[in-house]
């Protein structure tokens, strides 16, 4: 193979796409090939024997048999085992970190990143394993004690996106796994590779430990073991990020079986910049929050909401940085935007740009498509600036892509509702100077997004806080915080040490 990395991962010319996470849990499947390509230059890197339905059956099966001893194993102890994954993955980290560049095309420090991100999360699991707290009440009646407790669901369905292909499984699996849970993950059809390597990567783990059939992993089509993993009732708990339509069909299907979702959807995030903005801060912010993951993070800047007083100003710095932006191959360093994931990628960012010069805006820079040398069958294009009005449709949709709209304002006021004023709900920021203006933002009159954020950009989250957000981002909470109850059920405990039996609320229910 082309790459050396790609063997020390265990990605193989052909690789099957069902495993029950043991170094022999591969499941020799039968379904229909499937090529994963590089967007770096278009070409193939290895192909996958995908999973059919049947294939998902056996693997759910395996999961629920291995769910009954994981849950008996006390919380701390599935800690522990948490820790040698997160121990296994720093083994890791550089040729993983290279595998999310090539199959994705975010830039070897991101790819780095991702992983960094894996392994954090694994020691926020080790530490949350001894803390899944629940609470003492009071009794009302004489002599009872009254608590909730947590306990696990039993195998839950997590579906990643492209874009992060391996974080946000830990940020589900880590936590799901600390609780009790056993898990299938269904990676993106555009990045089954690194699913597979990571299965590769904590076999020695599931093997040490006898636990095959709780870190289970399957690739195939979302219309057939995708359909078959939301609509199965076996499956209590769905975690899925990904388009906002996506998540409605998967929304739609567990809510009609009366399941539980965390759906991480669509971003449409903006920065509001102030007239007392740092303004260099806010263009360091918004270049990275616009241009890294060539745009395409949920949390990818999508708008910036500027005081007219500053907007020249700001426009007129970013279009040159913009211009300076080295492009090329992500693998490469001092790139520093790659290409976009495929060619669709592409055309929706050209038809973005076209529907809103249509409606009225204007292109002020980038929005090209771009050769690079040696890698003419890549998918390139220079991040793009226009300046728009909010209303536009176009505007009111997510493109997943490097394209930045600037949108003035004149009121503080007016700007906050022009920043609520889409259907999306993710991260957002403001850049100000001003502690009132900084305060309203933070307040129940300002941002409506479940991230907001003061002279920091809008991407970047910490995986201790909880991450998700509202309205068409679909409302789920991943990672920090408190996100690791969504992995269990909850139930209110009530014991009576008493001789008596007596209701609450004083009711009296006797007869003589």
């Amino acid at each position: 193979m082309k790459y050396d990395f790609l063997k020390e991962l265990g990605i193989k010319e052909v690789n099957y796409g069902a495993s029950l996470g043991s170094s022999d849990g591969w499941l020799k499947t039968n379904g229909k090939e499937l090529i994963s390509y590089s967007p770096i230059d278009g070409k193939p890197i290895a192909k996958v024997i995908q999973a059919t339905v049947k294939d998902y059956e056996k693997l759910r099966d395996a999961a629920d048999e291995a769910f009954k001893k994981w849950r008996m194993k006390p919380a701390p102890l599935r800690g522990q085992i948490i820790r040698e994954i997160g121990e296994i993955l720093r083994k890791y980290k550089e040729p993983l970190g290279k595998l999310v560049t090539l199959e994705m095309g975010k830039i070897y420090a991101e790819g780095l990143g991702e992983v960094q991100e894996m392994i954090d999360i694994a020691d926020f699991a080790v530490g949350q394993s001894r803390m899944l707290y629940g609470y003492t009440m009071h009794s009302e009646r004489p002599n009872h004690r009254m608590f909730d407790q947590y306990h696990p669901y039993g195998t839950i369905g997590i579906i990643t996106a492209f874009n992060f292909p391996v974080a946000v499984w830990a940020w589900n699996a880590l936590l799901a796994g600390i609780c009790g849970d056993a898990n299938i993950w269904k990676p993106s059809s555009k990045a089954p590779l690194c699913g597979i390597a990571v299965q590769n990567i904590i076999a020695p783990v599931v093997d040490k430990y006898d636990i095959a059939g709780i870190f289970n992993l399957i690739i195939g089509k979302g219309s057939e073991v995708g359909e078959a993993m939301i609509n199965d009732p076996k499956i209590p708990l769905i975690s899925a990020t990904g388009s906002t339509r996506m998540g409605k069909r998967i929304g739609e299907a567990v809510g009609k079986r009366l399941g539980r979702t965390i759906l991480e959807l669509g971003g449409n995030n903006a920065i509001i910049v102030t007239e007392d903005a740092d303004l260099e801060m806010a263009i360091r912010g918004t270049l990275f929050g616009a241009v890294g993951t060539a745009g395409q993070r949920c949390t990818s800047t999508r708008r910036i909401i500027i005081n007219k007083s500053v907007k020249e100003k700001f426009v007129n710095r970013l279009s040159k940085l913009y211009a300076q932006v080295p492009i090329g191959n992500p693998l490469e360093e001092g790139v520093l935007m790659g290409p976009v994931i495929d060619q669709s990628a592409v055309n929706d960012m050209m038809n973005a740009i076209e529907k809103a010069k249509q409606s009225g805006g204007k292109l002020l820079c980038g929005g090209e498509k771009h050769v690079v040398k040696g890698l003419e069958n890549g998918f390139y294009v220079t991040p793009a600036i226009m300046e728009v009005e909010n209303h536009y449709q176009i505007v009111q949709d997510e493109t997943f892509a490097p394209l930045l709209y600037i949108i003035e304002y004149d009121d503080y006021e007016d700007a906050i509702q022009i920043h609520n004023d889409v259907p999306q709900g993710l991260s957002s920021a403001v850049f100000t100077d001003s502690v009132k203006k900084e305060q309203l933002f933070l307040s129940h009159r300002g941002s409506d997004c479940g991230i907001a954020n003061v002279n920091i950009g809008t991407s970047g989250a910490e995986i201790g806080g909880a991450f998700g957000g509202e309205k068409d981002t679909g409302g789920g909470r991943e990672s920090g915080s408190d996100s690791w109850k969504a992995y269990m059920r909850r139930q209110t405990n009530t014991i009576n040490w008493s001789a008596d039996l007596p209701l609450a609320q004083g009711i009296k229910f006797d007869l003589d």
